[in-house]
C-alpha cells in the first residue's frame, strides 16, 4: 500500500470524514502536541476548532493550562470582562498566554459569542502546578465561600493554616523534598478540612445553581488534588517523580471528565498527556512511566474519547531519517496531512523510533500507533523559543 493511500490533505472535509469514521461521536476530541510552542500547530488547531464549531456542533475548548486561571478566559469570552492583554497575561499558565495562536483563539471565541446565542466555553484542565505546585488557597476558600453553614471551619481558620502562599509555591521543593510543607501538621489538617468541605458540597448540591455547583466541584477537585500533590512533594523515595507525574495526570483526567459534560469539546495538550498508552519521559537520570490523562479518560469514556496525535517532519534544522514514521510521512504530497495510523502500522511494521536533539520535542512512538485514532502531520515546523 502506497503511503499516500492512508492519508489525505488536512482540511475540513477530511476532518469531518475522520469523525464519521469513529465508532461513536466523541465527547472529547484530543489534539496532541508533539512539542509545545510550535506556531504552525497552533494555527492548525485554531482552524480545526473553527471547523468543529461551525460544522460539527462543538462548543467547548480545553487546553493544558491552569484550570483556575482558565476561569478568567471563560469569563472574558462570555462577557467581555477584562482586556485581551490582561486575559492573556493572567488567564494562562506555563507561558501559554504568550503564544500568538492562543491570543487569536481567545479573540475569535469572544467575537463568536458576541454574535451567537449558543455560547462557546473555555477551560483550562491542568492543575495549578508545574514541577512544584501553587497554594491551595484559591480553591479552598472558593469552595468554602460557596457553601452554607454550619461549616467545619471558618475562613480565618483556613487562612491561618494556609499561611503565606510563598511557602507552598517554593520552587526549590521540585528538587528538595525536605523544603515541602506538604506533610506539615497544617497541611495534614487542611487535607481533612478539604475532604469535609467536598463532602458538604454533595449534601448541598440541590440548593446551588448550575454555575455555582460546577464552580464548587472544580474548587473541590483542585483543593484535594493540590493538597495530595503537596503531600507527595515531601516524599524522598525513588518513586517520587513517577508518582507526582501520575497524580498530575489524574487531576487532568478528573477535569476532562467534567468538561465532557459540556461536550463535544476539543482538547489541546501534549501527546504525552492525551495518548491512550502509558507515558514515558526521561527526567535527569530517571526514566519516568505513568498512565496519561488520556488513558485514564478513555477508561471512563471509552469510545466517546478520541485522540489525534501530531507529528512533524522537518522541525527547525532537524530532518527525520527515512526509516522513521516521520521520515515516511515526509514523502506525502501534502504539507499538512491527516493520516490513518492503523493502516500506517500495517505498512510500516518495524519503523525506527526517531531521536530528536530538541529535548522538548517528542517524536511518535511507533509501538503506540494502534492506540491513536488519527495523526495530524505537519511536514515543516519552526519551534518557537520557550517563554522565560
Amino acid at each position: 500500500m502506497a503511503i499516500q493511500d492512508m492519508a489525505g490533505p488536512l482540511d475540513g472535509t477530511g476532518v469531518s470524514t475522520f469523525l464519521r469514521s469513529l465508532p461513536a461521536r466523541p465527547l472529547l476530541l484530543g489534539l496532541g502536541e508533539a512539542r509545545h510552542f510550535v506556531a504552525e500547530l497552533g494555527e492548525v488547531r485554531n482552524a480545526l476548532f473553527r471547523h468543529l464549531v461551525e460544522h460539527e456542533g462543538y462548543r467547548s475548548f480545553a487546553i493544558e493550562s491552569d484550570c483556575l486561571m482558565g476561569l478568567i478566559v471563560d469569563e472574558h469570552i462570555s462577557t467581555g470582562a477584562g482586556t485581551l492583554d490582561d486575559v492573556m497575561e493572567h488567564g494562562f499558565s506555563h507561558g501559554f498566554g504568550a503564544a500568538p495562536a492562543n491570543r487569536e483563539l481567545v479573540r475569535w471565541m469572544r467575537a463568536y459569542n458576541r454574535d451567537h446565542d449558543e455560547q462557546l466555553r473555555f477551560f483550562g484542565f491542568d492543575g495549578p502546578l508545574e514541577y512544584w505546585a501553587a497554594s491551595p488557597r484559591q480553591a479552598l476558600t472558593g469552595l468554602h465561600d460557596l457553601l452554607d453553614g454550619p461549616l467545619p471551619c471558618t475562613r480565618e481558620t483556613l487562612d491561618a493554616l494556609l499561611g503565606p502562599d510563598e511557602r507552598w509555591s517554593n520552587e526549590a521543593t521540585a528538587m528538595d523534598p525536605s523544603q515541602s510543607i506538604g506533610r506539615s501538621p497544617d497541611a495534614q489538617r487542611l487535607r481533612l478540612l478539604a475532604d469535609d468541605l467536598v463532602a458538604l458540597l454533595d449534601t448541598q448540591a440541590p440548593q446551588l445553581s448550575t454555575e455555582d455547583r460546577e464552580r464548587a466541584a472544580l474548587y473541590g477537585r483542585t483543593a484535594t488534588g493540590l493538597l495530595r500533590y503537596h503531600y507527595w512533594m515531601a516524599d524522598s523515595s525513588p518513586v517520587r517523580w513517577a508518582r507526582l507525574s501520575a497524580l498530575r495526570d489524574a487531576m487532568m483526567a478528573a477535569n476532562l471528565r467534567a468538561i465532557a459534560e459540556h461536550g463535544p469539546a476539543l482538547v489541546f495538550s501534549h501527546n504525552l498527556h492525551l495518548q491512550r498508552g502509558r507515558s514515558h519521559m526521561s527526567f535527569g537520570e530517571e526514566k519516568l512511566e505513568w498512565w496519561s490523562a488520556g488513558a485514564i479518560t478513555a477508561t471512563h469514556l471509552k469510545d466517546r474519547y478520541a485522540f489525534l496525535a501530531s507529528a512533524f517532519g522537518t522541525t527547525g534544522d532537524d530532518t527525520p531519517p527515512p526509516d522513521t514514521v516521520e521520515g515516511a510521512l515526509s514523502t506525502l504530497p501534502w504539507d499538512q496531512a491527516l493520516v490513518d495510523p492503523h493502516r500506517l502500522a500495517e505498512t510500516l511494521p518495524t519503523p525506527t523510533p526517531r531521536v530528536s536533539p530538541d529535548f522538548a520535542y517528542f517524536p511518535l512512538d511507533p509501538s503506540q500507533l494502534d492506540l491513536i485514532d488519527g495523526i495530524i502531520f505537519l511536514n515543516q515546523t519552526t519551534p518557537l523559543p520557550w517563554p522565560t
